[in-house]
């Protein structure tokens, strides 16, 4: 016998009432079977005995003996069928976390669907008459689903068919009457529809950040080569100085290894660290897009609706828009090494490649008038700046230095490296550096860098000092002409040369910048025109 024929007669054999096969079939006076119990509690529940096919009524409840023809037939399909489920593989058996056939007695096999009206799921056996039979044709099946009551409303035992969106929840279609009579109320679809459009949204955002976080990465990858090819260079040209001395240079060797190679060490440990973040984050993102991905694809309204909420927002993540690596600065790395030995003639080379260095890090500045005190004379170029005996009158603005002689560059710098030359040929007085933003401008100020100073100056001609808490004297052999300033912001170090000498006059290390930094200078007052020369910015003579 074909598959269909098996179906018809199969469905010859269902109760109308229970649409199941019989259970204990009787026929009524017209001709019409149904389950004995089915039919007795449908006659009970009503005032007369009515058919419910041909709705012939009855003075009298026919008395009706069990049909064992059909009895005996149905006996043969349920035979049949157990056969059918036993030759099945075991692994359609429900397995845990699996959603079981409601119907299905004794092993209960994998439900292939559910039903949102009957509110039961079923096997593939138990689901042909929901593909076969016209009346439940008309119900809506949806991949297989637990806990199919929570789909109905607790409070009033109905199907949950609309969304409120006042109270953002589900409910049925007699909330809207008796609870939530004011509310805004659409069909769950059309909720659901918008929702899956948000989830889609989500999940192009969730990827965009997955995509800036592999780009992060590949940035951080590119600043860790940057920041090893720097630390290769600077072994390279410290491990041919060393070479050339004598063994007692031994031991200046290895501690200047050491310590660019831990400088080297922090930084590829801090990308590192940043990379394993990046990275546990992507994890985490995937995992949500894998979520999100499943949950858009779910045909399952109120699943969705009820899932939306935790879905939506991304886990929460760092922003690294602004995380860098920044490579360390090696610069004096190798003099410092060397400054225990006496040789001045490797200390000159050391300096002069390393001012060569520095010196690609060059700024174009020019002096801000905003800043000058009034007793400043600047040039036309803004390039110069010297003290006159003249207080000019000057609006008393808050950038401004109101009696210190003192003016700042025009330009700010809170990252990176920067580099410039200030001549302070034939003057007896003068202060150079860098000072932070917020620096008091007002009144006496004090060149310490706990207020914002780092700077080196003159006095007297031949007293050179700096400014480092109580002021250090320098011993230098000879006055320079040419004063350069180094900066690397992230290695919190400043550095002043003496450029024609190509000498380090001193470095302040350590620094932690926080603020933004300006060039700072100070003509220092004219003595009676005894210093009235002015302090003059240079381009850097790269071919020197």
């Amino acid at each position: 016998m074909s598959a269909g024929s098996n179906l018809r007669s199969e469905d010859q054999f269902r109760c109308s009432i229970c649409l199941d096969l019989f259970t204990d079939p009787v026929s009524t006076p017209c001709g019409h079977n149904f389950c004995k119990t089915c039919i007795t509690q449908h006659w009970d529940s009503h005032s007369s005995c009515q058919c419910p096919i041909c709705k012939k009524v009855f003075k009298t409840r026919p008395q009706m003996e069990v049909n064992t023809f059909i009895k005996e037939m149905v006996a043969q399909f349920r035979h049949e069928a157990e056969q059918k489920t036993s030759s099945s593989s075991e692994q359609q058996a429900a397995e845990p976390g699996e959603v079981p056939c409601d119907v299905c007695s004794g092993t209960k096999l994998k439900a292939l669907k559910s039903c949102l009206v009957c509110l039961l799921s079923y096997c593939q056996t138990h689901l042909e008459p929901h593909l076969t039979a016209a009346r439940l044709k008309r119900h809506q099946l949806v991949d297989p689903v637990e806990n199919l009551e929570d789909r109905m409303c607790s409070k009033h035992d109905k199907p949950l068919e609309l969304f409120c969106k006042t109270d953002q929840t589900c409910v049925c279609m007699l909330c809207p009457v008796l609870d939530h009579k004011t509310h805004e109320f659409v069909p769950l679809r059309e909720e659901y529809e918008g929702k899956k459009a948000e989830l889609r949204k989500t999940e192009a955002e969730v990827q965009q950040m997955i995509q800036n976080r592999r780009l992060k990465i590949q940035e951080l990858k590119e600043s860790v080569k940057i920041s090893n090819e720097a630390a290769d260079r600077e072994k390279a040209e410290g491990v041919q100085v060393f070479t050339d001395l004598m063994e007692a240079a031994e031991r200046n060797k290895k501690s200047f290894i050491k310590e660019v190679e831990d400088k080297q060490k922090t930084t590829e440990k801090q990308a590192e660290d940043f990379i394993k973040d990046l990275e546990q984050e992507i994890s985490e993102l995937m995992k949500r897009s894998s979520e999100v991905k499943q949950l858009s694809c779910s045909e399952d309204h109120l699943h969705l609706l009820q899932s939306f909420s935790s879905l939506k927002a991304a886990p929460p993540t760092k922003d690294w828009t602004e995380v860098r690596v920044h490579p360390p600065s090696y610069e004096g790395t190798v003099v410092r090494a060397l400054a225990q030995l006496d040789l001045r003639r490797t200390m000159k080379k050391l300096f002069e490649a390393e001012l060569k260095r520095v010196q690609q890090s060059e700024v174009d500045l020019i002096l801000d008038p905003e800043t000058a005190n009034p007793e400043l004379i600047l040039s036309d170029d803004g390039k110069q700046v010297s003290h006159g005996d003249v207080r000019k009158e000057l609006p008393d603005n808050p950038e401004r230095f109101s009696q210190c002689s003192c003016i700042l560059g025009n330009q700010s710098f809170s990252s990176g490296r920067f580099y410039f030359e200030v001549q302070v040929k034939g003057k007896t007085d003068w202060d150079l550096g860098v000072a932070r933003e917020s620096i008091n401008r007002k009144g006496e100020i004090t060149l310490i860098p706990e207020d914002g100073f780092w700077t080196v100056w003159l006095r007297n001609r031949n007293e050179y000092k700096v400014a480092a808490g109580p002021p250090v004297r320098l011993s230098l052999q000879s006055g320079p002409e040419k004063v350069g300033v180094f900066v690397d912001y992230e290695e919190g170090l400043v550095s002043f040369y003496d450029v024609d000498a190509a000498a380090l006059i001193y470095s302040f290390t350590g620094c932690c910048f926080t603020d933004k930094l300006y060039p700072y200078f100070s003509p220092s007052l004219n003595d009676g025109g005894k210093n009235s020369a002015p302090l003059i910015i240079c381009p850097v003579n790269q071919s020197a």
